[in-house]
């Protein structure tokens, strides 16, 4: 699956908390029937993926050889065409997606030890809201 192979070349250290089949059943079952799902796709293969909705980026990954080249820009664009706020989070050593997030107007609201996560990893909450001149 897109997401584990993203995670696991990117955030190497992280803790794996679940199976592939648990994984594909939270696609299924949570992100599929309450979010927004888009993909990108390169040659017809799936490089990147987005789910969201109310006002949340529950999941944002774009495989390795894909990033920097503008992909999860134009996915997190569309998701914030169609939100005027959005939360997210994600983990403090992950560098790269900070920065990314920082670049498209996020900041960063609390960090937590990690006790909340499954993965008992320190976290970062972001928020982003719409700027009052971009209204729609």
């Amino acid at each position: 699956m897109l997401r584990r192979l993203a995670l696991w070349e990117r955030l190497p250290w992280l803790l794996d908390v679940h199976t592939p089949e648990e994984d594909e059943d939270y696609w299924r079952t949570q992100l599929l029937p309450h979010r927004t799902i888009l993909g990108a796709f390169s040659e017809q293969r799936l490089v990147a993926v987005i789910a969201y909705g109310e006002n949340e980026i529950d999941q944002l990954y774009v495989l390795p050889d894909f990033q920097a080249k503008g992909i999860g820009t134009m996915l997190l664009h569309r998701a914030q065409e169609q939100m005027d706020e959005i939360a997210l989070w994600t983990f403090q050593r992950n560098t790269n997606a900070r920065r990314f997030y920082e670049r498209h107007g996020f900041v960063a609201k609390e960090e937590t030890d990690g006790a909340g996560n499954e993965e008992r990893e320190p976290d970062v909450l972001y928020h982003w809201r719409r700027s009052k001149s971009l209204d729609r």
